[in-house]
């Protein structure tokens, strides 16, 4: 006598969706600046845009140049009271850290206990970054509330003048040559020769 075998039916698996494919990594600014603490970033010029980790590479001389002229002028004309930060943190939300050329920010650096979250005016220098300077920064200084973003162009000799944050741009845009001055909105009666600004 012979009995049957009874096949049970696999079980059903449950239907998963198919996968969208591998998502890139969205990098928080504690993370951003614990990476730097590693030396990860040394002389790379790095800086976090909305989650997304960008380098810059080496500063070459004109570029640094500018940045020295600029920090001289621009605390000659904010005067006391104000901080020069070069290429330091500028938290602007939990995903942003520019590390912009230069931020001025009021206050006395020995009782400051955290980052600044903004500041009186930002300034890039640009050689080579004039259009992302000019539109992916912009935004997010915009964004933040920056109401005085100057974007200093060494080959083209000019400064241009953002302000009146409106959104992710600004409402007033002004473009100066050598021979004009511009007056910080936060010090109006002090005034800065492009011409000094220029290497």
């Amino acid at each position: 006598m012979t009995t049957a075998t009874v096949l049970t039916p696999p079980p059903v698996r449950p239907s998963i969706p198919p996968s969208a494919g591998p998502t890139p990594k969205v990098w928080t600014v504690d993370e951003f600046h614990y990476l730097g603490e590693l030396g990860l970033f040394e002389g790379r010029g790095a800086k976090l845009i909305d989650g997304e980790i960008v380098e810059e590479g080496p500063m070459n001389h004109p570029h640094a140049i500018a940045l020295e002229l600029a920090m001289i002028s621009l605390q000659v004309a904010f005067g006391p009271g104000w901080r020069m930060r070069p290429q330091l943190p500028l938290v602007l939300g939990q995903t942003t850290d520019p590390m912009p050329d230069l931020a001025v920010v009021g206050g006395d650096p020995r009782t400051a206990t955290a980052h600044p979250t903004t500041a009186a005016l930002v300034v890039e220098i640009t050689d080579t970054t004039f259009r992302y300077d000019t539109t992916t920064k912009l935004a997010f200084y915009a964004a933040s509330g920056i109401a005085d973003y100057w974007v200093l162009d060494v080959n083209a000799r000019q400064l241009h003048v953002f302000r009146d944050p409106a959104g992710d741009t600004y409402a007033t845009h002004l473009t100066l040559a050598e021979t004009d001055t511009a007056s910080p909105l936060a010090a109006p009666t002090s005034s800065v020769r492009v011409a000094d600004l220029l290497p």
